[in-house]
This record gives C-alpha cells, sequence and structure tokens, in this order.
C-alpha cells in the first residue's frame, strides 16, 4: 500500500512539471517610483492665469539622445496644466521662433535669448532644464524553479524659471527620480524581461513632479500684469481675457513704462521706469483672450503700457 501511494504522488509531482496539470505561469510585474522631496514654497495667489513656455529640455547625459529632454518637458507642461493656474505656449510655437531666431530648438537657452523670445510670445515666464544625469540598471535573482529579474531606472532633473521682464532666474530647482520594473518567473516558465520605455519617463515624471507647486509659487509671486494691445476711440483693448480668467468688472491700473534699466554686470534689462497714469475697468471679452476696457479715471495709456491688478493679495 505505501508503495502504491508513493507511485501515486510522483506520478503527480511528475504531471505537474510535463503534462496539462500544470499551474499557471506565476509572472508578476510591478513598477514603482521613488521620489526625493524639494523644499515646498507656499504662495496665496489666486489670480489671473500667467502665461508661460516651456522650452524641450537638454539631455546632459549618453542616453535617450534628445528623447529624454522632449520627454521632461512633456512631463513638466502636463504637470503645469494640471494646476490650472497657467496659459502653455504651445511647443510648435516655440520651436518655430527658436529656429527664426536662429537660436537652439532645445538643449541650453541663455538668459538673454530668454527674455528675447519670451517677449515675443507674449508670456510671463519661460522654464528651462536640463536632465543631468539618467542611468538603468538590471538585477535579480535566479533559482531553481523561481527566477525574479528587477529593472531600474533613476534620474536626475535640473530646472530653472526666469522672469521674461527682467530677465531675472525667479527660481531653481533639481530633483532625483526612480521607477523600478519588477518580473518573476516559476519553473522557468513565462517571458523574459525586457526594457520597458515607460520606466524612463516614470523616472523622470519622480524627480520633475515635486517642482509643481514650487513653480507655481515662485512665478506667481510677482504680480500679475498684462499690456494694453490697443486704444481705439475711447475702448482700451488688453492681452487678457476669457482664457486668462480676467473677471468682467476687474479694475487694473495703468502705468506708463519709461526707460529701461540695465544691469552694468549682466547687460540684461532688470526693470522699467514706471508711471502710474490711471484705472481702467475690464468691460467686455474678444477673441479667445483679450478684453476690451474703459478709462475709470486718469488719462489714455498708449500702447505698450501696463495693467496690474489692483487690491490682490
Amino acid at each position: 500500500m505505501e508503495r502504491l501511494k508513493h507511485i501515486v504522488l510522483s506520478g503527480c509531482c511528475l504531471g505537474l512539471l510535463v503534462s496539462g496539470c500544470a499551474p499557471s505561469v506565476a509572472v508578476k510585474k510591478t513598477h514603482t517610483t521613488t521620489v526625493k522631496e524639494t523644499e515646498k514654497v507656499e504662495s496665496k495667489y489666486t489670480g489671473p492665469k500667467r502665461r508661460i513656455a516651456i522650452v524641450d529640455f537638454e539631455n546632459k547625459t549618453a542616453y535617450g539622445q534628445r528623447r529624454l529632454g522632449t520627454a521632461a518637458s512633456d512631463i513638466l507642461i502636463t504637470e503645469l496644466g494640471k494646476t490650472g493656474k497657467f496659459i502653455l505656449v504651445e511647443r510648435g510655437k516655440i520651436k518655430k521662433l527658436l529656429e527664426e531666431q536662429n537660436f537652439q530648438a532645445s538643449g541650453h537657452v541663455d538668459s538673454n535669448t530668454i527674455v528675447k523670445v519670451g517677449k515675443v510670445l507674449g508670456v510671463n515666464a519661460v522654464v528651462t532644464g536640463s536632465i543631468s544625469q539618467f542611468g538603468v540598471k538590471k538585477g535579480g535573482s535566479d533559482y531553481l524553479i523561481v527566477q525574479s529579474k528587477q529593472t531600474i531606472a533613476q534620474a536626475s532633473v535640473d530646472i530653472r524659471v526666469v522672469d521674461v521682464e527682467t530677465g531675472q532666474i525667479l527660481y531653481t530647482d533639481s530633483g532625483k527620480g526612480m521607477a523600478r520594473q519588477k518580473t518573476g518567473k516559476f519553473l522557468g516558465l513565462g517571458t523574459k524581461a525586457k526594457y520597458d520605455e515607460t520606466l524612463e519617463g516614470e523616472a523622470l515624471r519622480a524627480a520633475i513632479v515635486k517642482f509643481t507647486d514650487n513653480i507655481v509659487s515662485q512665478v506667481n509671486k510677482k504680480p500679475w500684469s498684462c499690456r494694453v494691445a490697443e486704444i481705439i476711440n475711447q475702448d482700451i483693448y488688453i492681452d487678457a481675457g476669457r482664457e486668462s480668467g480676467l473677471e468682467i468688472g476687474t479694475s487694473l491700473k495703468l502705468f506708463h513704462l519709461g526707460k529701461e534699466i540695465i544691469s552694468p554686470t549682466t547687460g540684461l534689462v532688470i526693470g522699467r521706469t514706471q508711471k502710474e497714469i490711471g484705472v481702467v475697468r475690464v468691460e467686455s471679452y474678444i477673441g479667445e483672450d483679450a478684453a476690451v476696457s474703459k478709462l475709470v479715471k486718469g488719462t489714455l495709456p498708449v500702447r505698450g503700457d501696463l495693467c496690474k491688478l489692483v487690491n490682490v493679495n
């Protein structure tokens, strides 16, 4: 009887190994990400949206060529878009302008270039960045019937936010992110673990995502403003409206811009003399993001004069 029992058990074990009685393949594939926290910067500003442009990041590593730089800027565009605080300039417009001006379409862009491009695009700030480190490594264990493999992608990203009006750097930061993919095989069955390019995006996102709130806060530290686009009879047309979230009835202070103040050290414009000349009230929207306003007090502005929000914390 004992011998018969032994034969039956042996047959079942053999069947599990070579027949249709084999258990289903246990293949486990998981992704995890790790984020290095950045210092939180708070801002209570809740006014109209700012216009902002993001230049394709420079990839300083030997990995991924230009693909990583484009991916990094895409991720930041997505994250900033989620905040609802910005009007983001389309990449196509930025690229076309850079090419027309014989500037670099991606990679390192100096402050003078940023200011020139930003003013043509009509944005408040430009974000540039670089991938300073990126690497992929593999590891795992290999036993008789169980195999475990993992692929780890690590990224380091640097960013800077430049104020277009003055050329000053509003914010710089560096962050590190990691994404891990784990796979497992049982009894030698299953597919081989292949490199998954989504790991690149996950590692970059992990490095970038914590920058978002700080970018919002730093850009919003500067008072919101727009420009006078045209004056026809008594109508004052300004270059902000419905898309910017500028409400009908909002009062704006008018400032006439005078002489540019240039830094003797950097050669950059660090500001302009301003003279308050009056107040206008937003009356109606035109187009996607423009409005008609009326003079409440003071004197009529000229094209290019500055409009600032009244009584905004």
